[in-house]
């Protein structure tokens, strides 16, 4: 029975641990009582604790897949370990604490009513700073930001982001005290949720990791390659339309890939802020609109510059050419308006891409860069050859 209450109180210890912290403590045990320990800590916790264990004391196997990213709140959640009902006298309330099981694992004691709806929480200094005789609600806080259990993990890592507070309450929908999460989960999965972005615009699940299985990897990362593969040919269709421009204007050949590539990162710079914006909560606190006029002035600026360099470099070469050297300046022309175009129509792209998969409900980060190459090589080549066609043939 000792043994038994040494693992669960081993447990509640590490479940209010991070997982290198855990790990480090847990190290110092049995290998028997670190298997048992293990058992009883949630499936993800414990998976992360093994990955900070040195190898010959690690008795469990992560998931082939690598971590599991987890999806609710309740998955993250852990039980309050102590509250006491409205009007407890202080003198109560120091003896609840003392009479938990981990007393260090308290952050604050919670304040409920009959119906267990949370009414206020008390931190630790203030109670034992107060007299004896005084009563827990009236040195409480009253009505505190709770998360809602319904809440989404983005929405929860937001509001964490904002608040940074050590220990969030859980409530159900009719302010009922559920439990609650530490605020260093909630940070720890922004870190995932952030650091995943940029493996999910080229179609890398978040899930991935460098241990996962070969054949487990080709199978999240192959599909997105064949759409890519498909909104490739969309831009090798609009190149074919003008391959006459292109046997005439051999020049505009060699500029092609340079277009693509000011293009593409112009919009990639957008698509990551926009992304980063969506995690952290910042694209809600101002009209869209803004965003995108922001982005857009950058990208034409960023176009115009760049352009500048491009037609000069352009009229070199063209003007070197005897079959263009005519033709020079306004191919150099071509190419400042199609280069600020293509960056001003990638800036906007960065912002609405992003916005309009979560729109129709699915994550912004997942290939959104395949999506964004898309357009701005439609768009680039597309504007480039038919300004030449125009303009110079």
């Amino acid at each position: 029975m000792k043994e038994e209450n040494d693992v669960q109180k081993l447990v509640r210890t590490l479940r209010a641990r991070a997982p290198d912290d855990a790990a480090e403590l847990l190290a110092r045990e049995s290998p028997e009582l670190i298997q048992d320990a293990l058992k009883l800590l949630p499936d993800r916790h414990a998976r992360k604790v093994v990955e900070h264990l040195p190898p010959h004391m690690r008795p469990i196997k992560a998931h082939s897949d690598g971590i599991a990213i987890p999806e609710s709140l309740v998955e993250l959640m852990d039980p309050i370990p102590g509250s006491v009902p409205v009007s407890t006298a202080v003198a109560a309330a120091v003896d609840a604490v003392r009479r938990t099981q981990v007393p260090t694992e308290l952050t604050y004691l919670y304040v409920t009513d009959e119906g267990d709806k949370l009414v206020g929480l008390v931190v630790l200094r203030d109670l034992m700073l107060s007299e004896p005789d005084a009563t827990v609600d009236q040195i409480m806080l009253p009505k505190p930001f709770a998360l809602p259990v319904s809440m989404s993990l983005s929405e929860a890592c937001k509001a964490a982001v904002r608040r940074h507070y050590p220990v969030y309450p859980v409530v159900d929908a009719e302010n009922r005290l559920l439990g609650q999460v530490r605020g260093w989960r909630l940070f720890e999965q922004q870190i995932i949720e952030i650091s995943a972005q940029s493996g999910q615009m080229v179609g890398v699940q978040k899930e991935e990791r460098s241990f996962t299985p070969l054949i487990s990897a080709f199978l999240k990362r192959h599909p997105w390659l064949q759409l890519n593969l498909l909104t490739a040919f969309m831009a090798a269709f609009v190149v074919s339309s003008f391959t006459g421009t292109i046997e005439k204007i051999v020049a505009l050949a060699a500029f092609l890939p340079v277009l693509a590539g000011q293009s593409g990162n112009t919009g990639c710079q957008a698509l990551a802020m926009t992304l980063r914006g969506l995690a952290l909560g910042d694209v809600d606190k101002r009209p869209k609109l803004h965003l995108v006029m922001r982005e857009g002035a950058l990208g034409i600026a960023n176009g115009v510059l760049v352009g500048l360099v491009a037609a000069a470099a352009m009229w070199f070469y063209a003007s070197r050419q005897p079959e263009s050297a005519a033709q020079a300046p306004m191919l150099a022309l071509v190419i400042l308006l199609a280069m600020s175009g293509s960056c001003l129509m990638s800036g906007i792209s960065g912002v609405l891409i992003p916005l309009g998969l979560r729109r129709v409900g699915a994550d912004p980060a997942v290939a959104s860069a395949i999506f964004l190459t898309t357009v701005t090589d439609i768009v680039g080549m597309g504007l480039m050859l038919g300004l030449a066609t125009m303009l110079v043939l």
